[in-house]
């Protein structure tokens, strides 16, 4: 089955880095596009970054340009997202997220940036 698991959370302080990896299963993790979303307290689900099946197009939120970078391995099955310059306000869950038939989720891993 279609399984998703995140893992690189953690505490940060501001102006930290971490890098985010989401390990797949269960389809050809090659032939499609990967996000990272994430969702603050109290606050909406947010697409954070997304990236196409080979890597040669990324995008992502306004919030974030600059400061954070997706990318994949496709012989590893897995997607990162290198996280620069964390502010508090990157503090959240985040989810990786694959849109097959439908969007499969991971469990989610939470990132607080505090001092």
């Amino acid at each position: 089955q279609v399984q998703l698991v995140e893992s690189g959370g953690g505490l940060f302080h501001p102006g930290g880095s971490l890098r985010l990896s989401c390990v797949v299963a269960g389809f050809t993790f090659s032939s499609y596009a990967m996000r990272w979303y994430r969702q603050a307290p109290g606050k909406e689900l947010e697409l954070v970054a997304g990236i196409t099946t080979r890597g040669g197009s990324t995008n992502y939120a306004d919030p974030v340009k600059g400061r954070f970078t997706i990318s994949r391995d496709n012989v590893k099955n897995t997607v990162y997202l290198q996280m620069n310059s964390l502010k508090p306000e990157d503090t959240a869950v985040y989810y990786c997220n694959a849109r097959i038939w439908r969007d499969y989720w991971g469990q989610g891993t939470q990132v607080t940036v505090s001092s």
